[in-house]
């Protein structure tokens, strides 16, 4: 039976999507503002093994750096300005810890997807890391949902903290989606709403998971998927789709 979906139905992608810095506490900070209740984000770690919000493998396209996240120091990351590519408001921004990151949730009252984004090679000790320290970062509840597009990091975060939640994240439903997502403990399945289909939506949702859709940036488009039973959007256009939409 497919229970009810408990959290919001809009939530910001990469914090505020469009409109701010992406994974930076600023986007977190202006969804709030803005009446979001929820965030997603992406956490990778650093060479040191410390949890961090970016969404590349390298630091180029959204820092003052260059080279690898995973080769470099979260001192050295967390010196680098991650907002003036964005714009001249946000110079100065830094990469935030994942520990920062769910103390502001915590403290704005927000729901998070922490999706779960290791850099090749680091699969099951990245989502160890993420799913321990969510545990602690979310003492009281609303808890986050863990999502990842590896399989290996879902098993790793169900081993390293089998109480949190986790989501089944794809571009496409394939098939054997069901088996893999079954097998792995998966609550919900997030998938691109551009290839998404209404049968497939019955499918997921008679299946018993929340189904979740990314990334929605047109209100034509929300209306279609919310027609067909979707749980929940993340958008980049939080100034287009507000979060009273659904």
């Amino acid at each position: 039976m497919h229970r009810p979906w408990p959290y919001p139905r809009v939530v910001g992608h990469r914090g505020a999507g469009t409109l701010t810095p992406e994974n930076t506490l600023a986007g977190i900070r202006k969804a709030a503002t803005m009446g979001f209740g929820g965030v997603e984000f992406d956490v990778m770690l650093s060479a040191d093994k410390v949890p961090l919000l970016i969404h590349d493998e390298t630091l180029d396209r959204t820092t003052s750096g260059r080279g690898s996240v995973a080769a470099t120091p979260y001192a050295r990351l967390a010196s680098l300005d991650a907002g003036a590519w964005f714009s001249p408001e946000y110079r100065g921004e830094r990469v935030p810890s994942f520990e920062e990151a769910g103390k502001l949730c915590a403290q704005l009252g927000l729901w998070a997807n922490v999706e779960i984004k290791p850099a090749r090679g680091f699969e099951r000790e990245t989502a160890a890391a993420v799913a321990k320290l969510a545990l602690e970062l979310w003492r009281a509840p609303p808890a986050p949902l863990l999502s990842s597009f590896e399989p290996v990091s879902l098993d790793a975060a169900r081993a390293a903290a089998p109480g949190l939640e986790r989501g089944y994240l794809t571009d496409r439903l394939a098939p054997g989606w069901d088996e893999t997502a079954r097998a792995l403990g998966c609550v919900s399945v997030h998938c691109n709403s551009r290839y998404l289909t209404e049968a497939q939506a019955d499918e997921v949702r008679s299946a018993g998971y929340w189904l979740l859709c990314y990334t929605v940036n047109e209100p034509a488009i929300a209306r279609r998927l919310f027609s067909w039973g979707i749980d929940a959007i993340f958008t980049d256009r939080l100034d287009l789709i507000p979060p009273d939409f659904a």
